[in-house]
């Protein structure tokens, strides 16, 4: 499975960025799919994610009601729509793909650089 990440640039705070993670290969048997990000010094964390059979996303308590993950299964497409965007949102977004293989497997994107400005 290989990622790509898209949609990162620099915004004022308060603005919107749209980021896409485009998937190929073989995503059979998907378990969850999400966004992470990364500043710095600091551990990856958790953004948002959603399971492969759906159900509802989970968020990071700081981004509920600001982002929004999806997905387009017919275009192996994922989005997370941020608005209301915070300084404190820069950072490195990846995107992350859990499938089945013999027990689950994680592929990473190589990241897309978010920067908002006060």
């Amino acid at each position: 499975v290989q990622l790509v990440e898209s949609g990162g640039g620099s915004v004022q705070a308060g603005g919107s960025l749209r980021l896409s993670c485009a998937a190929t290969g073989d995503t059979f048997s998907l378990v969850a799919m999400g966004w992470y990000r990364q500043t710095p010094g600091k551990l990856r964390e958790l953004v948002a994610e959603i399971s492969g059979g759906g159900g509802s996303p989970n968020y990071e308590d700081s981004v509920k009601g600001r982002f929004t993950i999806s997905r387009d299964n017919a275009k192996n497409m994922m989005y997370l729509h941020m608005s209301s965007l915070k300084p404190e949102g820069t950072a490195v977004y990846y995107c992350k793909v859990t499938v089945w293989r013999v027990g689950p497997y994680d592929y990473w994107g190589q990241g897309t650089k978010v920067t908002v400005s006060s």
